[in-house]
């Protein structure tokens, strides 16, 4: 009965001591080519036992296995995993992540990796673009970038959007972030001026990156510091957009196609009184309407419908090592929610790059071709004694609307 207790006991005993005497401590240094990497979290792969290298490149482990295994990690490198095998100093040479480090962003009037990028610069590929119906360039970028704050001015088609990059910079000048669409600025002014009727206000003026087609986009870089001024001088204080378009690629020539449809509604829609409740109100306030003929429209129905947002994009492009190209042709049509409200878009793009004397010669072509026609309603904020459009219908002053047995509109 002794002898099997004692075997029982000597058993987790043995096992316990055996532990002890293979626990190791294990040192080391982590380096890359350019020397010594502090920061570098060293890990036993499957528990929480880790440190970090010092400020040069050292590292110590307690208590750890003849048979783990450490796991080195540090932001830019590939990890390495790394049997100890019974060894007490295990030197690490990390590996630059090329995928990682070698990203191209766009600075200005070239190019650069990432990583030597000294300012503040953001990248949206094409993959990380917002999906849905696009009508312009911001509607792909909003909401992606942080610290960039895009917001609309109205809701009709073609209005234009206000561009905020770390919040406004300037009181009395603009705060609009200079654009530059395939290396070259665009003016900051907007490409259409506000529409003024006498009487019943002016309208906002239409988006400025309109003629673009969202489909031709390959991405969008967005330098977010000061350091944009010492590239553009003072035109880039609100930070820069860079936006680049698609080119063509070697291999066959390959035909893409999309399309998309959208509807658009009242949200909210506010109650307003038709032609009998307006004509029965005015009369208990002892107000006289005169003769209707019968008529009973309704105003604010009148005047506004169900939207509807079409496009259509087709692009040609292929090319071999010393030519490429790429064609596109676009069509667009958006209607507003406020009828007569509309905007049609037809769009083109050329891009060609032609090399030649053994790559010493590069000719680039690149060529946007927009035509826009855009019909907007009487709809303000500033309207005279005629009042605007939407005023009107929620107002009531245009009684007519009432009383008329037929659809103004």
């Amino acid at each position: 009965m002794k002898n099997k207790l004692f075997k029982k006991l000597i058993l987790p005993v043995f096992l316990l001591f055996g532990s002890f005497i293979y626990a190791q401590s294990v040192t080391g240094v982590v380096s890359d080519a350019n020397g010594p990497l502090p920061g570098v979290n060293v890990i036993v792969k499957g528990t929480s036992n880790g440190t970090q290298t010092d400020f040069d490149g050292n590292y110590s482990l307690n208590v750890v296995t003849s048979d783990a295994v450490l796991v080195f990690t540090y932001v830019g490198f590939k990890t390495q995993e790394i049997s100890i095998a019974g060894r007490s100093n295990i030197d690490v040479m990390l590996q630059e992540d090329a995928a990682l480090l070698d990203e191209i962003v766009i600075v200005g009037y070239g190019s650069v990796r990432k990583k030597d990028a000294t300012g503040s610069v953001e990248t949206l590929k094409a993959e990380s673009f917002n999906r849905g119906v696009s009508t312009s360039p911001q509607d792909l970028l909003q909401g992606r970038v942080a610290g960039v704050n895009i917001t609309s001015a109205s809701g009709e088609p073609g209005g234009a959007t206000s561009i905020r990059i770390r919040g406004a910079t300037s009181i009395r000048a603009g705060n609009n972030p200079l654009i530059v669409v395939d290396g070259v600025p665009l003016d900051s002014r907007n490409t259409s001026s506000a529409a003024d009727s006498s009487g019943f206000g002016s309208s906002t003026p239409s988006n400025p990156l309109s003629f673009i087609n969202p489909e031709d986009i390959a991405s969008i870089d967005v330098l977010k510091d000061a350091s944009a001024t010492a590239i553009y001088g003072s035109r880039g204080a609100n930070g820069v957009i860079l936006i680049t378009t698609k080119r063509g690629q070697t291999g066959k020539p390959r035909i893409s196609v999309s399309t998309s449809f959208g509807v658009s509604e009242i949200a909210n829609e506010i109650n307003v009184l038709n032609g009998r409740d307006y004509a029965a109100a005015l009369a208990s306030e002892g107000g006289a309407l005169g003769n209707d003929f019968g008529g009973n429209v309704n105003a604010f129905d009148a005047i506004t419908q169900t939207a509807t947002t079409e496009q259509y994009n087709v692009a040609f492009s292929g090319g071999t090592d010393n030519h490429v190209y790429r064609a596109s042709f676009g069509y667009f049509e958006q209607e507003g929610i406020i009828k007569t409200s509309n905007l049609k878009k037809y769009t083109g793009s050329f891009n060609d790059t032609y090399k030649a004397l053994d790559d010493r010669l590069k000719v680039d072509t690149r060529v946007i071709y927009n035509f826009t026609r855009n019909s907007r309603a009487l709809i303000t904020d500033n309207a005279g004694s005629q009042g605007s459009l939407i005023g009107a219908a929620y107002s009531g002053i245009l009684h007519l609307l009432y009383v008329m047995p037929m659809d103004l509109f």
